[in-house]
Order: structure tokens, then C-alpha cells, then sequence
């Protein structure tokens, strides 16, 4: 049984249970593969239309594979006001790529987030788990270096 296979098959008996294995499936795979979509729709015995739109509907979810490092850039007003929207203009040129897009090199994936939960410590960045306060462009370029070292 596939990955995908087995998600479907552990949460679709739950309520509501389309998210909840969107969420698996992404976990584990990285994303939503186009293939996933018919399985899914036939197991919640749904639409296909009604699963690629509840896909497309939230930006959380992918339909590529992301970069090695998702960087995941807080887009909230808090964030904004210390400097967000000057950091996501430079995480953009930095990395050649814009919002829900990937690096040539496939390193990076940038996503916007809406809180992190650092309104005291703006502007807030996540890179995979780890989460970075106070996030200026130098620190910015500082901790992609770390991450292309880390390859």
C-alpha cells in the first residue's frame, strides 16, 4: 500500500476527514501529488473538482515538491510594522523566486505565513522547524548561507 494509500485509509472514516488527510499526505510526501486527487475523491466519495478545490483553496498546501528548506516569511500586521515588508522584499530578490515559488537550484521554497507568534520580536521567519526573531537582511542572508553550508 503507498503512503498516500495508507493516509487515506487511517483518516477516512474520521468527520471532516478531507483536511486531515491533505495534512498527512503532505507531511509525509512534501506535498499533494496530482495522483493523490482521484484516490482521495473516490475514497470520500467526492469530486474530484471538490478535492482540487479545497487544495488550490488553501495556500498551505502544495502541489510541487518543495525546496530542501521551506521559508516560511510572517506576513501578519505586527510582523509588517518591524520591517516585514522590506524582509520579504529582500527574501524575494535573495532568492530569485517569489511567494509559493522554489530556487532553480531547488534549495529553497519561499511561503508567506500569517503569524508565527513572535508579534513582540518582528519581523519572524521560519526556515523547515526552526523558528528566527528579529530577522533583519543580514541576518536573513546570514542563516541562508548556514543552510546552503548544511547541503
Amino acid at each position: 500500500m503507498s503512503t498516500v494509500e495508507a493516509i487515506i485509509a487511517q483518516h477516512k472514516a474520521l468527520p471532516g476527514a478531507m483536511l486531515p488527510i491533505l495534512h498527512g499526505i503532505q507531511e509525509q510526501v512534501g506535498y499533494i501529488p496530482p495522483q493523490a486527487v482521484p484516490l482521495i475523491a473516490q475514497e470520500l466519495n467526492l469530486s474530484r473538482a471538490e478535492v482540487h478545490g479545497v487544495i488550490t483553496y488553501y495556500h498551505y498546501f502544495r502541489q510541487t515538491p518543495p525546496g530542501r528548506h521551506v521559508i516560511q516569511i510572517c506576513r501578519a500586521e505586527a510582523c509588517q510594522a518591524m520591517g516585514g515588508d522590506a524582509l520579504a522584499a529582500h527574501a524575494k530578490a535573495a532568492l530569485a523566486c517569489d511567494f509559493h515559488e522554489t530556487t532553480q537550484d531547488g534549495v529553497f521554497t519561499l511561503e508567506p505565513v500569517y503569524c508565527l507568534g513572535q508579534c513582540a520580536c518582528g519581523p519572524a521567519i521560519m526556515i523547515g522547524d526552526d523558528l528566527h526573531a528579529r530577522v533583519s537582511s543580514d541576518k536573513f542572508n546570514r542563516l541562508l548561507d548556514v543552510k546552503r553550508g548544511a547541503l
